[in-house]
């Protein structure tokens, strides 16, 4: 399989928040917001595994600021690591200031998505190679997050997560 660059799954949705999204602060719903993550990391997961693809964990999201009703909201998202079957998919979200036009960062989640085949079975997916800086600190972070996981899940011993280990010696 030929490995790909995270660019290759970006996704960038945008779209205005709404009435009916809001909660009675008129901000943003926290689950309207994972809502539209979770559909652009299906998208980037997709894009990347040309696969039929599962989320299979919500393992981070920050809600650092509150989006309030009329804002314009952006959700990036692209892979950040690939595992065999898995894949880490890192979600930057933006708000636009409605006078400047600028952009402030509002949030973050990571996401992990399963590539299946018809039936639901794992198949593998093709492997990430970073390029940017950033890309490559998401790229590194995922082993250790993934590790730490797999040990909290009691499937990996912690004497054999060594990326983890790395930290402590």
């Amino acid at each position: 399989m030929t490995p790909k660059h995270p660019s290759e799954s970006l996704t960038t949705l945008t779209d205005l928040v709404l009435p009916s999204e809001t909660n009675p602060l008129n901000n943003l719903f926290g689950g309207e917001l994972l809502a539209r993550m979770d559909r652009a990391a299906s998208i980037a997961a997709r894009r990347h595994s040309r696969r039929i693809v599962v989320t299979a964990s919500v393992n981070h999201v920050a809600f650092n600021r509150a989006i309030p009703l009329g804002s314009v909201v952006t959700v990036e998202a692209k892979v950040s690591r690939a595992f065999k079957s898995s894949m880490e998919i890192y979600i930057d979200i933006w708000v636009e200031d409605r006078e400047s036009g600028n952009k402030t960062k509002a949030n973050e989640a990571i996401y992990t998505f399963v590539a299946v085949d018809d039936t639901g079975r794992p198949v593998e997916v093709p492997q990430i190679v970073p390029e940017t800086e950033l890309e490559k600190q998401r790229f590194e972070a995922a082993l250790r997050r993934k590790q730490l996981s797999l040990v909290l899940a009691g499937k990996m011993n912690p004497h054999d997560a060594t990326e983890l280990k790395a930290l402590f010696i």
